[in-house]
């Protein structure tokens, strides 16, 4: 328990230097989206074999077809973390897209399991919700052991022990919205335009997506050990789809951020609401509400003319993401009203937050507070 306890207090150590690194290498790339492809395994490391079939080549002919597709946009940059049946540390694969200052990190995967398990899973960091996730990472981080001197590397880090991961999701905390907005599209496509058996998006502690430093997933394409499923997994025909899916997830999510923090020019127009419809005012002491609009690495003046036309914009620098803000009041009837007006501008996505001495906090806590 101390090691894993030295583990925790050497991770949030390093949240801070990390923040540093990442935010110049963030700034090197600003004309490009930048995609981090990293296919699981490789080399010595076939990673798993159900059916027959190799997870390791697998992954790797899911990434480059991913890869080449991507690359024939000209805003976007492709990195990978291996183009080839090569070894590469988990560290490395990290440092890859935390060097690149990437935009985005997406890992690809095959499962096992020792039933008749079967179908897509996208994984985010966080702590593990069952017994079933934490076998998942536990398997994907024991790749460490292939490392001669992984005590050096990992010091305190146990991938056998649940304690270890508690440190291991700080990091990621940060971007843990961005990346279910992506892991839930790829689930979506995988499901709706692949008709694939989709399990969700889920959360468990993978050490690779802890140590990079931008929204970032986990891919498990399928099961091997699923005699039907690994055969799909293993053609081409299923490969090409599966990589389509990813493709198209990865578009939609950059379209969407594009949408939100780029840098259109709008004209200015009318409010949505009528103030002939404003309702009585509904105020909380000492409590101010703001409509987060959108986050993102781009840092935007807040004016109208970038987002759509909504005025009222303030923005926060929290590590290397910048959050966008519609309004300020202490009133919870006119904070919903430019919720709405917000939404029908195009930020689908936007929510109220609350703010209490200028900490943000649960908005379930601020309503607990007295009204006026």
């Amino acid at each position: 328990m101390k090691t894993n306890l030295h583990y925790i207090i050497v991770s949030i150590a390093l949240i801070f230097t990390c923040f540093l690194t990442s935010a110049n290498n963030v700034t090197k790339n600003k004309e490009k989206f930048v995609v981090v492809l990293d296919a699981g395994h490789g080399g010595g490391d076939s990673g798993n074999l159900g059916s027959g079939y190799k997870e390791s080549e697998i992954a790797l002919k899911i990434v480059l077809t991913v890869g080449k597709k991507l690359e024939e946009n000209d805003d976007i940059k492709v990195i990978y973390t291996r183009k080839e049946d090569k070894f590469v540390t988990l560290r490395g694969r990290a440092k890859i897209a935390n060097d690149a200052g990437a935009d985005l990190f997406v890992s690809i995967h095959c499962n096992a399991h020792n039933s008749s398990a079967h179908g897509t899973e996208t994984f985010v960091l966080g702590l593990h919700a069952n017994q079933r996730n934490f076998e998942i990472a536990k398997k994907e981080n024991e790749v460490i052991f292939l490392e001669a001197d992984y005590e050096k590397h990992y010091e305190g880090f146990d991938p056998n022990s649940p304690e270890s991961m508690i440190g291991i999701t700080l990091m990621q905390e940060e971007y843990l919205e961005q990346s279910i907005r992506l892991a839930r599209l790829v689930e979506d496509s995988f499901k709706d335009k692949r008709k694939r058996n989709s399990r969700g998006v889920k959360q468990a502690g993978f050490w690779v997506l802890h140590n990079t430093y931008m929204p970032s997933i986990l891919i498990e394409t399928g099961f091997l050990t699923y005699k039907k499923e690994g055969a799909y997994l293993n053609s081409r025909n299923g490969q090409t789809k599966m990589s389509s899916s990813i493709i198209e997830a990865i578009l939609a999510y950059k379209k969407n951020l594009d949408q939100n923090v780029g840098e259109n020019i709008y004209e200015e127009m009318p409010s949505v609401v009528s103030t002939e419809t404003k309702q009585k005012a509904l105020l909380y002491d000492n409590i101010t509400f703001k409509v987060q609009i959108s986050a993102g690495p781009r840092d935007l003046e807040p004016k109208s003319y970038n987002f759509n036309g909504l005025s009222d914009i303030s923005k926060e620098k929290v590590g290397n993401l910048y959050k966008y803000y519609h309004g300020n009041t202490s009133d919870l009837n006119e904070i919903r009203r430019l919720e709405a007006n917000a939404k029908q501008k195009g930020y689908p996505t936007s929510f109220v937050v609350a703010f209490k001495d200028g900490e943000q906090i649960n908005l379930s806590e601020a309503l607990k507070t007295s009204a006026n």
